[in-house]
């Protein structure tokens, strides 16, 4: 599967060496755990979760062996990534990042492809690319299932989204 870019680190937080990271990703339940492994910049330096908290807007976390903010400022500004085959995902569980890429198919008729995905605060968005772009809410009124071996998301009335 590979590397999942989860979001990214944004500054320190206190003098004790925990990083602020801005991430929109599905099941931070399941990712943001303590004894779990995040993957820091290009590099995916793997480092381990040690606690874990919600503050405003950012997941606070601080990683093994590090007590300091001066050992963790290199972060600072870095991606963080996550391999998929390292979380205990249900079958029907997806991290909305891995489908980009996917064939959208409505009603037998193919829609396009997942260029990316948006959240905007109330809604998830998947940014579709057919003879123009346009979005797809990320909700079952419109997702009706997904095919991770064939590569595929099945949509019903999608295709009264096309303007």
């Amino acid at each position: 599967m590979g590397y999942i870019k989860i979001g990214k680190i944004v500054n320190t937080h206190g003098i004790k060496g925990e990083l602020r990271i801005k991430s929109d990703v599905l099941h931070k339940d399941k990712i943001f755990k303590v004894g779990n492994n995040l993957y820091i910049g290009e590099g995916h330096i793997k480092e381990e979760i040690t606690s874990y908290r919600v503050h405003k807007d950012y997941d606070m976390v601080t990683f093994k062996g590090y007590t300091n903010i001066n050992e963790v400022l290199i972060y600072k500004n870095f991606n963080v990534y996550i391999l998929e085959e390292e979380l205990n995902l249900n079958n029907d569980e997806v991290i909305l990042e891995t489908l980009i890429g996917f064939k959208i198919i409505d009603d037998n008729n193919e829609l396009g492809t997942l260029q990316s995905i948006h959240y905007n605060g109330l809604n998830i968005l998947l940014d579709i690319n057919y003879t123009k772009p346009y979005y797809i809410p990320y909700n079952p009124n419109f997702i009706d299932h997904i095919d991770k071996e064939n590569k595929i998301i099945y949509t019903k009335n999608a295709k009264d989204l096309i303007i």
